[in-house]
Protein backbone atom coordinates (compact mmCIF):
# COMPACT_ATOMS: atom_id res chain seq x y z
CA UNK A 1 0.00 0.00 0.00
CA UNK A 2 2.83 2.39 0.79
CA UNK A 3 4.38 1.90 -2.65
CA UNK A 4 1.01 2.37 -4.34
CA UNK A 5 0.49 5.57 -2.36
CA UNK A 6 3.97 6.77 -3.30
CA UNK A 7 3.32 5.94 -6.98
CA UNK A 8 0.06 7.90 -6.90
CA UNK A 9 1.71 10.90 -5.26
CA UNK A 10 4.58 10.85 -7.79
CA UNK A 11 2.10 10.66 -10.67
CA UNK A 12 0.20 13.67 -9.29
CA UNK A 13 3.46 15.58 -8.71
CA UNK A 14 4.68 14.92 -12.27
CA UNK A 15 1.27 15.82 -13.69
CA UNK A 16 1.33 19.07 -11.73
CA UNK A 17 4.84 19.83 -13.06
CA UNK A 18 4.00 19.05 -16.69
CA UNK A 19 0.44 20.34 -17.11
CA UNK A 20 0.95 24.14 -17.03
CA UNK A 21 3.68 23.91 -19.69
CA UNK A 22 1.63 21.41 -21.70
CA UNK A 23 -1.33 23.80 -21.76
CA UNK A 24 1.02 26.59 -22.84
CA UNK A 25 2.34 24.36 -25.63
CA UNK A 26 -1.18 23.45 -26.76
CA UNK A 27 -2.16 27.11 -26.81
CA UNK A 28 0.92 28.10 -28.84
CA UNK A 29 0.30 25.26 -31.29
CA UNK A 30 -3.35 26.19 -31.70
CA UNK A 31 -2.62 29.87 -32.28
CA UNK A 32 0.16 28.93 -34.68
CA UNK A 33 -2.31 26.78 -36.63
CA UNK A 34 -4.79 29.66 -36.83
CA UNK A 35 -2.45 32.58 -37.45
CA UNK A 36 0.74 31.34 -39.11
CA UNK A 37 0.29 30.27 -42.76
CA UNK A 38 1.72 26.85 -43.61
CA UNK A 39 3.71 28.41 -46.45
CA UNK A 40 5.69 30.54 -43.99
CA UNK A 41 6.67 27.53 -41.88
CA UNK A 42 7.49 25.48 -44.96
CA UNK A 43 9.66 28.31 -46.28
CA UNK A 44 11.72 28.83 -43.13
CA UNK A 45 11.71 25.28 -41.72
CA UNK A 46 11.73 23.26 -44.91
CA UNK A 47 14.71 21.52 -46.46
CA UNK A 48 18.37 22.41 -45.93
CA UNK A 49 20.83 22.97 -43.11
CA UNK A 50 19.72 26.56 -42.59
CA UNK A 51 16.25 25.31 -41.59
CA UNK A 52 17.84 23.09 -38.92
CA UNK A 53 19.77 26.04 -37.47
CA UNK A 54 16.66 28.26 -37.57
CA UNK A 55 14.60 25.61 -35.75
CA UNK A 56 17.24 25.32 -33.01
CA UNK A 57 17.47 29.10 -32.53
CA UNK A 58 13.67 29.51 -32.54
CA UNK A 59 13.13 26.70 -30.06
CA UNK A 60 15.93 27.49 -27.61
CA UNK A 61 14.36 30.54 -25.87
CA UNK A 62 10.79 29.14 -25.72
CA UNK A 63 9.66 28.28 -22.15
CA UNK A 64 8.27 24.84 -23.08
CA UNK A 65 8.97 21.52 -21.36
CA UNK A 66 9.37 18.10 -22.95
CA UNK A 67 5.59 17.60 -22.95
CA UNK A 68 4.65 21.16 -23.87
CA UNK A 69 6.86 21.05 -26.96
CA UNK A 70 5.05 17.98 -28.36
CA UNK A 71 1.93 19.76 -29.69
CA UNK A 72 3.99 22.64 -31.08
CA UNK A 73 6.42 20.34 -32.89
CA UNK A 74 3.52 18.20 -34.16
CA UNK A 75 1.89 21.25 -35.70
CA UNK A 76 5.21 22.38 -37.19
CA UNK A 77 5.60 19.00 -38.88
CA UNK A 78 2.03 18.93 -40.15
CA UNK A 79 2.42 22.47 -41.49
CA UNK A 80 5.31 21.47 -43.74
CA UNK A 81 8.47 21.64 -41.62
CA UNK A 82 11.07 19.03 -42.55
CA UNK A 83 11.76 16.08 -40.25
CA UNK A 84 15.28 17.36 -39.59
CA UNK A 85 14.08 20.85 -38.61
CA UNK A 86 11.30 19.37 -36.46
CA UNK A 87 13.85 17.15 -34.70
CA UNK A 88 16.13 20.12 -34.11
CA UNK A 89 13.21 22.05 -32.60
CA UNK A 90 12.28 19.05 -30.41
CA UNK A 91 15.79 18.96 -28.93
CA UNK A 92 16.49 22.68 -28.47
CA UNK A 93 13.14 23.70 -27.00
CA UNK A 94 12.89 21.41 -23.92
CA UNK A 95 16.64 21.29 -23.21
CA UNK A 96 16.84 25.01 -22.54
CA UNK A 97 14.74 28.17 -22.36
CA UNK A 98 14.69 31.63 -20.87
CA UNK A 99 13.22 30.26 -17.64
CA UNK A 100 15.71 27.37 -17.30
CA UNK A 101 18.69 29.64 -18.02
CA UNK A 102 17.68 31.96 -15.18
CA UNK A 103 17.17 29.01 -12.83
CA UNK A 104 20.52 27.54 -13.90
CA UNK A 105 22.24 30.82 -13.05
CA UNK A 106 20.52 30.95 -9.65
CA UNK A 107 21.23 27.32 -8.67
CA UNK A 108 24.37 26.31 -10.56
CA UNK A 109 26.16 29.57 -11.29
CA UNK A 110 27.24 31.46 -14.43
CA UNK A 111 29.20 28.58 -16.00
CA UNK A 112 26.13 26.37 -16.32
CA UNK A 113 23.95 29.34 -17.33
CA UNK A 114 26.20 29.92 -20.36
CA UNK A 115 27.32 26.38 -21.17
CA UNK A 116 23.90 24.71 -20.95
CA UNK A 117 22.06 26.70 -23.69
CA UNK A 118 25.11 26.54 -25.98
CA UNK A 119 25.25 22.75 -25.58
CA UNK A 120 21.50 22.50 -26.18
CA UNK A 121 21.63 24.49 -29.43
CA UNK A 122 24.62 22.55 -30.74
CA UNK A 123 22.97 19.25 -29.75
CA UNK A 124 19.82 20.26 -31.63
CA UNK A 125 21.74 21.15 -34.79
CA UNK A 126 23.78 17.93 -34.72
CA UNK A 127 20.66 15.82 -34.16
CA UNK A 128 18.92 17.62 -37.02
CA UNK A 129 21.87 16.93 -39.32
CA UNK A 130 21.73 13.24 -38.37
CA UNK A 131 18.03 13.09 -39.25
CA UNK A 132 18.78 14.93 -42.51
CA UNK A 133 20.74 11.87 -43.69
CA UNK A 134 17.32 10.35 -44.47
CA UNK A 135 15.63 11.61 -47.63
CA UNK A 136 12.47 13.55 -46.81
CA UNK A 137 10.38 11.52 -49.27
CA UNK A 138 11.36 8.32 -47.39
CA UNK A 139 10.10 9.64 -44.05
CA UNK A 140 6.72 8.61 -42.76
CA UNK A 141 4.34 11.58 -42.89
CA UNK A 142 0.82 10.26 -42.24
CA UNK A 143 -0.72 13.53 -41.08
CA UNK A 144 0.54 15.92 -43.77
CA UNK A 145 -2.41 16.67 -46.01
CA UNK A 146 -1.83 16.62 -49.71
CA UNK A 147 -2.97 19.60 -51.72
CA UNK A 148 -4.05 17.44 -54.62
CA UNK A 149 -7.09 16.17 -52.73
CA UNK A 150 -10.30 17.23 -54.45
CA UNK A 151 -13.25 18.69 -52.58
CA UNK A 152 -16.86 18.86 -53.67
CA UNK A 153 -19.26 21.71 -53.22
CA UNK A 154 -20.94 19.80 -50.39
CA UNK A 155 -17.78 18.97 -48.44
CA UNK A 156 -17.67 20.13 -44.86
CA UNK A 157 -14.43 22.05 -45.49
CA UNK A 158 -14.20 23.72 -48.88
CA UNK A 159 -11.32 25.98 -49.85
CA UNK A 160 -12.49 28.98 -51.92
CA UNK A 161 -10.35 31.76 -53.31
CA UNK A 162 -11.16 35.03 -51.61
CA UNK A 163 -11.19 37.11 -54.78
CA UNK A 164 -13.75 34.82 -56.39
CA UNK A 165 -16.29 35.02 -53.53
CA UNK A 166 -18.85 37.81 -53.48
CA UNK A 167 -20.10 39.21 -50.21
CA UNK A 168 -23.31 37.18 -50.38
CA UNK A 169 -23.71 33.82 -52.04
CA UNK A 170 -26.01 30.80 -51.89
CA UNK A 171 -24.46 27.43 -51.07
CA UNK A 172 -25.31 24.46 -53.29
CA UNK A 173 -25.90 22.39 -50.15
CA UNK A 174 -28.39 24.69 -48.43
CA UNK A 175 -31.12 27.13 -49.20
CA UNK A 176 -29.88 29.67 -46.67
CA UNK A 177 -27.62 32.47 -47.83
CA UNK A 178 -24.03 32.34 -46.67
CA UNK A 179 -22.94 35.88 -45.86
CA UNK A 180 -19.25 36.58 -45.52
CA UNK A 181 -18.56 39.39 -43.09
CA UNK A 182 -15.36 41.02 -42.01
CA UNK A 183 -15.74 39.65 -38.47
CA UNK A 184 -14.97 36.11 -39.70
CA UNK A 185 -11.32 37.06 -40.07
CA UNK A 186 -11.02 39.09 -36.91
CA UNK A 187 -8.55 38.48 -34.14
CA UNK A 188 -11.19 36.97 -31.87
CA UNK A 189 -12.48 34.60 -34.55
CA UNK A 190 -9.05 33.23 -35.46
CA UNK A 191 -8.03 32.93 -31.82
CA UNK A 192 -11.17 30.89 -31.08
CA UNK A 193 -10.36 28.60 -34.01
CA UNK A 194 -6.85 28.04 -32.65
CA UNK A 195 -8.04 27.33 -29.09
CA UNK A 196 -10.70 24.93 -30.42
CA UNK A 197 -8.14 23.04 -32.49
CA UNK A 198 -5.74 22.77 -29.54
CA UNK A 199 -8.40 21.58 -27.10
CA UNK A 200 -9.89 18.95 -29.42
CA UNK A 201 -7.89 17.50 -32.32
CA UNK A 202 -4.40 18.20 -30.96
CA UNK A 203 -5.01 16.98 -27.43
CA UNK A 204 -6.62 13.79 -28.79
CA UNK A 205 -3.45 13.06 -30.78
CA UNK A 206 -1.05 13.24 -27.82
CA UNK A 207 -3.02 12.31 -24.70
CA UNK A 208 -2.36 8.53 -24.82
CA UNK A 209 1.42 8.92 -25.13
CA UNK A 210 1.37 11.67 -22.52
CA UNK A 211 -0.36 9.39 -20.02
CA UNK A 212 2.02 6.48 -20.74
CA UNK A 213 5.04 8.79 -20.35
CA UNK A 214 3.90 10.24 -17.02
CA UNK A 215 3.05 6.77 -15.68
CA UNK A 216 6.45 5.39 -16.67
CA UNK A 217 8.24 8.39 -15.15
CA UNK A 218 6.26 7.86 -11.94
CA UNK A 219 7.38 4.21 -11.81
CA UNK A 220 11.03 5.27 -12.27
CA UNK A 221 10.79 7.93 -9.58
CA UNK A 222 9.06 5.53 -7.16
CA UNK A 223 11.13 2.37 -7.54
CA UNK A 224 14.59 3.70 -8.53
CA UNK A 225 16.28 5.20 -5.46
CA UNK A 226 18.49 8.26 -5.81
CA UNK A 227 21.34 6.41 -4.07
CA UNK A 228 21.49 4.02 -7.03
CA UNK A 229 22.70 6.85 -9.25
CA UNK A 230 25.12 8.31 -6.73
CA UNK A 231 26.81 4.92 -6.17
CA UNK A 232 28.23 5.06 -9.71
CA UNK A 233 30.08 8.33 -9.09
CA UNK A 234 31.38 10.04 -12.24
CA UNK A 235 32.96 9.32 -15.60
CA UNK A 236 31.72 7.60 -18.74
CA UNK A 237 29.99 4.61 -16.98
CA UNK A 238 27.96 7.01 -14.82
CA UNK A 239 27.04 9.09 -17.89
CA UNK A 240 25.91 6.02 -19.83
CA UNK A 241 23.78 4.94 -16.88
CA UNK A 242 22.31 8.44 -16.67
CA UNK A 243 21.42 8.26 -20.38
CA UNK A 244 19.58 4.96 -19.91
CA UNK A 245 17.60 6.37 -16.98
CA UNK A 246 16.93 9.80 -18.50
CA UNK A 247 15.67 8.73 -21.95
CA UNK A 248 12.30 7.26 -20.87
CA UNK A 249 11.85 9.65 -17.96
CA UNK A 250 9.78 12.85 -17.98
CA UNK A 251 11.52 15.94 -16.60
CA UNK A 252 11.41 19.51 -17.87
CA UNK A 253 14.52 21.69 -18.20
CA UNK A 254 13.57 23.99 -15.34
CA UNK A 255 12.55 21.20 -12.96
CA UNK A 256 15.68 19.18 -13.80
CA UNK A 257 17.94 21.99 -12.55
CA UNK A 258 17.35 21.62 -8.78
CA UNK A 259 17.57 17.82 -9.14
CA UNK A 260 20.91 18.17 -10.95
CA UNK A 261 22.06 20.55 -8.23
CA UNK A 262 21.24 17.87 -5.66
CA UNK A 263 23.23 15.30 -7.66
CA UNK A 264 26.28 17.59 -7.73
CA UNK A 265 26.07 18.33 -4.01
CA UNK A 266 25.80 14.59 -3.36
CA UNK A 267 29.01 13.89 -5.26
CA UNK A 268 28.15 13.45 -8.95
CA UNK A 269 30.36 15.33 -11.42
CA UNK A 270 28.88 18.42 -13.14
CA UNK A 271 29.22 16.62 -16.48
CA UNK A 272 27.11 13.65 -15.31
CA UNK A 273 24.48 16.09 -14.01
CA UNK A 274 24.55 17.83 -17.42
CA UNK A 275 23.72 14.51 -19.13
CA UNK A 276 20.60 14.35 -16.97
CA UNK A 277 19.68 17.95 -17.84
CA UNK A 278 20.13 17.36 -21.59
CA UNK A 279 18.82 13.83 -22.16
CA UNK A 280 15.99 14.03 -19.62
CA UNK A 281 14.07 16.99 -21.10
CA UNK A 282 14.77 16.07 -24.75
CA UNK A 283 13.48 12.51 -24.43
CA UNK A 284 10.65 10.70 -22.69
CA UNK A 285 8.16 8.00 -23.62
CA UNK A 286 5.61 10.59 -24.80
CA UNK A 287 8.07 12.40 -27.09
CA UNK A 288 9.49 9.18 -28.51
CA UNK A 289 6.02 7.85 -29.25
CA UNK A 290 4.99 11.01 -31.07
CA UNK A 291 8.23 11.06 -33.11
CA UNK A 292 7.67 7.47 -34.22
CA UNK A 293 4.03 8.18 -35.03
CA UNK A 294 4.70 11.39 -36.98
CA UNK A 295 8.05 10.62 -38.66
CA UNK A 296 8.79 6.90 -38.35
CA UNK A 297 11.32 4.62 -36.68
CA UNK A 298 14.32 5.71 -38.78
CA UNK A 299 13.99 9.30 -37.53
CA UNK A 300 13.47 8.07 -33.97
CA UNK A 301 16.71 6.06 -34.01
CA UNK A 302 18.74 9.04 -35.29
CA UNK A 303 17.03 11.34 -32.81
CA UNK A 304 18.00 9.12 -29.85
CA UNK A 305 21.53 8.68 -31.21
CA UNK A 306 22.02 12.43 -31.64
CA UNK A 307 20.69 13.33 -28.19
CA UNK A 308 22.71 10.60 -26.42
CA UNK A 309 26.03 11.21 -28.16
CA UNK A 310 25.79 14.99 -27.78
CA UNK A 311 24.86 14.76 -24.08
CA UNK A 312 27.88 12.55 -23.32
CA UNK A 313 30.27 14.55 -25.52
CA UNK A 314 29.34 17.93 -24.00
CA UNK A 315 29.39 16.39 -20.51
CA UNK A 316 32.93 15.06 -20.95
CA UNK A 317 34.00 18.44 -22.35
CA UNK A 318 32.47 20.23 -19.34
CA UNK A 319 34.23 18.01 -16.78
CA UNK A 320 37.55 18.40 -18.62
CA UNK A 321 37.19 22.20 -18.85
CA UNK A 322 36.27 22.59 -15.19
CA UNK A 323 39.25 20.47 -14.19
CA UNK A 324 41.61 22.26 -16.57
CA UNK A 325 40.61 25.75 -15.39
CA UNK A 326 40.19 24.61 -11.74
CA UNK A 327 36.57 25.84 -11.46
CA UNK A 328 34.49 24.59 -8.51
CA UNK A 329 30.78 24.49 -9.38
CA UNK A 330 29.80 23.78 -5.76
CA UNK A 331 30.98 27.23 -4.73
CA UNK A 332 28.51 28.84 -7.17
CA UNK A 333 25.40 26.93 -6.10
CA UNK A 334 22.52 28.26 -4.01
CA UNK A 335 19.24 26.96 -2.67
CA UNK A 336 16.25 26.27 -4.93
CA UNK A 337 12.66 27.48 -4.69
CA UNK A 338 9.33 26.20 -5.98
CA UNK A 339 8.62 27.68 -9.41
CA UNK A 340 4.85 27.18 -9.70
CA UNK A 341 2.41 26.40 -6.87
CA UNK A 342 1.22 22.80 -6.84
CA UNK A 343 -2.47 23.76 -6.75
CA UNK A 344 -2.04 25.58 -10.06
CA UNK A 345 -0.35 22.57 -11.67
CA UNK A 346 -3.05 20.19 -10.44
CA UNK A 347 -5.76 22.55 -11.76
CA UNK A 348 -4.10 22.48 -15.19
CA UNK A 349 -3.88 18.68 -15.01
CA UNK A 350 -7.61 18.49 -14.18
CA UNK A 351 -8.41 20.71 -17.17
CA UNK A 352 -6.35 18.50 -19.51
CA UNK A 353 -8.08 15.38 -18.15
CA UNK A 354 -11.46 17.02 -18.71
CA UNK A 355 -10.62 17.99 -22.30
CA UNK A 356 -9.29 14.50 -23.09
CA UNK A 357 -12.63 12.84 -22.20
CA UNK A 358 -14.80 13.50 -25.25
CA UNK A 359 -18.26 13.08 -23.66
CA UNK A 360 -17.36 15.60 -20.95
CA UNK A 361 -15.63 17.91 -23.43
CA UNK A 362 -18.73 18.10 -25.61
CA UNK A 363 -20.66 19.60 -22.68
CA UNK A 364 -18.33 22.62 -22.78
CA UNK A 365 -17.13 22.75 -26.39
CA UNK A 366 -19.49 22.33 -29.31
Amino acid sequence: MEQLSALTMNFLDLSAEASPWLLLGLLIAGLMKAWVPSKVLSKHLGQGRLAIIKAALIGAPLPLCSCGVIPVATELRRSGASASATSSFLVATPETGIDSVSVSYALLGPVFAIYRPMAAIMSAIITGLLVATIKEEDIKSPHIHKSSKKTGCCDSKTSVKKEAVPKSETSCCASKKVTLTKTENTFVSKTKQGVYYASTKLIDDIIIWLFIGLLFASLVRTFLPEEFLLSYGSGLPAMLLMIIISIPMYICATASTPIAAGFILAGLSPGTALVFMMAGPATNISTLGVIRNEMGSAVLIRYLLGVSLCAIAFALLLDFSLSFYDININDQMQHSHELLPKWFGLSCAALIAFLSIKPLRRLLIK
